[in-house]
């Protein structure tokens, strides 16, 4: 299988900006992502790349102040995707509870929950900020016996410790073929049961569930269309776990919710992402 090989020089070049570049360009059919010292190194099948695409995801970027500039060439025939696993995906520990890893990692931290996950793209590994934002909320909230969706599952690694942590039965949905995949590949990994996946939108929702809690790490205007969705499929008294946004858009997220019968609990930041957390209120 043939890749396209694109180098995208950022200035500034900050972690959050190549964050949020891997983030759009994974929109647009990128797969595997690497570090560089003025950007990122990106990888795409020769016949999924759509310049049009591209240049359009590039205009649209969000980040004020930001030049992105890229070259591409044929990349030589290896697998990006193992490249990356290998060189850049380094265990986390986060909470000093829960440790991500992957099989080839040698000498892991012991940790309360251990999570192995075989990623093929950057995200959804725990590095970034937004999932590891989901874990601390995770990790503090009780779901034991809950019935729990991971709604943009990517990795399926948030479904993957709601189901250690006790859930009864996870739903991990994501719209990408990979993800569904990748999550199916995971979750045996882990040996776990009762994680069922689907691949799908919002709309696939009808018939499932309802849920006690909601997970959707995926990105502001995607949860402003779809949040009643998950609001209908919501037992009274369930808990919403947004992510995937920056603080600047929390103000947004929280009057939707609001207008459709959700209480806000609390957020959390870093780095500028934010998650937040609402209650649907018992009846």
């Amino acid at each position: 299988m043939k890749y396209l090989e694109f180098i995208f020089h950022t200035t500034p070049c900050t972690e959050t900006v190549n964050d949020v570049l891997s983030a759009i360009l994974a929109d647009v059919g990128f797969e595997s992502f690497m570090e560089q010292t003025d950007g990122i190194a990106a990888y795409i099948q020769a016949g999924l790349y759509e310049e049009e695409a591209l240049k359009q995801a590039i205009e649209n970027y969000p980040l004020p102040d930001t030049q992105i500039t890229y070259t591409y060439t044929e990349a030589e025939d290896k697998d990006w995707n193992e490249e990356w696993e290998k060189n850049f995906f380094q265990p986390i520990v986060i909470g000093d509870r829960c440790v991500i890893h992957s099989t080839f990692h040698q000498d892991v931290p012991s940790a309360e929950y251990d999570i192995v996950i075989n990623p093929q793209m950057a995200f959804g590994t725990g590095h970034h900020e937004t999932t590891s934002l989901v874990i601390h909320e995770l990790l503090k909230s009780d779901l034991k016996g809950k019935n729990v969706l991971d709604m943009g599952c990517g990795t399926s690694i948030l479904a993957i410790l709601a189901r250690m942590r006790g859930a009864a039965l996870c739903t991990a949905i994501d719209i990408d073929d990979w993800c569904v995949r990748n999550s199916i590949e995971n979750i045996e990994l882990n040996h776990l049961d009762h994680i069922k996946v689907y691949q799908g939108d919002a709309s696939s929702l009808v018939g499932k569930g309802p849920f006690d809690v909601v997970i959707a790490n995926i990105n502001r205007n995607i949860l402003l269309a779809d949040m009643e969705q998950y609001v209908n499929r919501m037992n009274s008294g369930g808990l919403l776990l947004m992510s995937g946004f920056y603080t600047d858009d929390i103000s947004a997220i929280r009057t939707e919710a609001e207008r459709l019968g959700l209480t806000f609990i609390e957020s959390q930041e870093k780095n500028r992402w934010a998650v937040v957390k609402f209650l649907l209120q018992p009846k």
